[in-house]
């Protein structure tokens, strides 16, 4: 009996890793086994268990264990996450063959474009990084262009981007070496790596550069934009903090004398719809052959249309999208169903009809919350009849598997 006690206790102990608390009239009388055991041991243990309570009984004596614990709904900290993904990414360790194999296949005195040739058919990013690392102590060697550029994209590839840091900072520290495609290169990487900031600093520093070879051309200003952009989420409020600095930048390219192309233009289309300034997307749409003399393609239109349809202008929409099939384009399904959706939930069934299969005969592909839509707005404008053929319809020519079809006719018997 004492040795099960002596067990029971020491498990106890083990699980309570944490402080533990024992009331007063037990750690008066600690020496004795029995009065510990009848004494109540309350347990505080860390966050993200539940609670529980532990009870045995030895003959006529019971133990109780009370343990508190609860969840932690607080978000983790930086720190904890940099921690959690250094624990799930150990770091890489050098593979000492393919190193002195890499180093022994370059000439005695081999020039910046042999190393970078060498970089870069060498297929491990961190043999690439100590190579490179090696080639900067070697007597009478100095990098140039072509092996940063080798290293940058080897590594920034390899999202090794700590260590592409540092051959950065190399960049950085002579004035006479760079060019607008290695720091394209760069901004690419960072920007990739959630590093906006980081980048910001290398396109001011692009921008101030006596270097002329250094300067900003149109497609660095393609890198920003679409990173930008990228950056609002789909979350309108976002979207329009984003659009700010897309602006600020858009103005700066246009007053250093660049010309802005197709896609400069489609980005602030795109900013101004994302954050619900579809009048200033007009605007720009507007400007685009008069002003900057480009055409509008198929994503202009497209991001017009998807933004007319969010703000229920549906007759806009359908001008827009017989202009862009008049100009030989198809709108894509985003488009489409962006259409459908808004003439159905404007009341304009029939018509959301005709363009779903307008759709489907163009090869795009209905989602389900079209379908669903179209469903659920048929049977409040008193169509049931209507809906259940188009349903039937849809089954007949397997547009929508035998899932969604069960959804559908949920939807369609919760509105009989």
């Amino acid at each position: 009996m004492a040795a099960t006690r002596s067990a029971f206790m020491s498990s106890i102990f083990r699980i309570a890793t944490a402080r533990t608390l024992i009331s007063p009239e037990s750690r008066t009388s600690f020496t004795n086994p029995i009065s510990l055991l009848q004494s109540r041991i309350e347990v505080s243990i860390p966050r993200s268990f539940h609670s529980f309570i532990a009870s045995t009984v030895f003959g006529s004596t019971r133990i109780s264990v009370s343990v508190s614990m609860s969840y932690s709904t607080t978000l983790p900290t930086r720190s904890l996450r940099r921690r959690i993904s250094k624990r799930n990414n150990p770091k890489p360790v050098l593979d000492e063959s393919k190193f002195r194999e890499s180093v022994s296949n370059l000439p005695p005195r081999f020039t910046p474009e042999e190393l970078a040739d060498a970089i870069t058919l060498q297929e491990d990013p961190l043999v690439c990084f100590h190579l490179f690392n090696w080639a900067s102590q070697q007597p009478r060697f100095n990098h140039e262009n072509p092996t940063y550029h080798a290293a940058i994209r080897k590594l920034g590839a390899a999202k090794m981007y700590k260590e592409m840091d540092d051959v950065v900072n190399q960049v950085l520290s002579v004035r006479h070496v760079g060019n607008e495609n290695l720091y394209n290169s760069i901004l690419y990487y960072f920007t990739k790596a959630g590093k906006l900031i980081r980048a910001v600093n290398i396109f001011r520093h692009m921008t101030t550069s006596k270097n002329l070879e250094c300067r900003p051309t149109i497609r660095t200003y393609h890198i920003l934009f679409k990173a930008l952009l990228g950056r609002g989420n789909n979350n309108s409020y976002t979207s329009h903090m984003y659009m700010e600095t897309i602006r600020s930048l858009f103005r700066q390219m246009v007053d250093s004398g660049i010309e802005p192309d197709v896609f400069a233009l489609n980005c602030l289309v795109k900013g101004y719809v994302l954050s619900l300034h579809v009048n200033d997307a007009l605007r720009i749409f507007h400007q685009m052959s008069v002003v900057y003399s480009c055409q509008p393609n198929s994503f202009t239109y497209d991001y017009l249309i998807h933004g007319l349809c969010a703000q229920g202008r549906t007759n806009n929409a359908r001008e827009l999208l017989d202009e862009m099939k008049g100009k030989g384009f198809v709108p894509n399904g985003k488009s489409y169903n962006s259409l459908v959706n808004a003439l159905a939930l404007g009341g304009e069934v029939d018509d959301a009809v005709s363009c779903l299969w307008e759709m489907v005969e163009s090869g795009r592909v209905v989602d389900l919350i079209t379908y669903r839509t179209l469903v659920a707005e048929s049977c409040r404008n008193g169509k049931h009849d209507e809906a259940r053929r188009l349903l039937g319809t849809l089954r007949e020519r397997k547009l929508v598997d035998r899932d969604s079809y069960d959804k559908l006719m949920n939807v369609l018997r919760k509105d009989l």
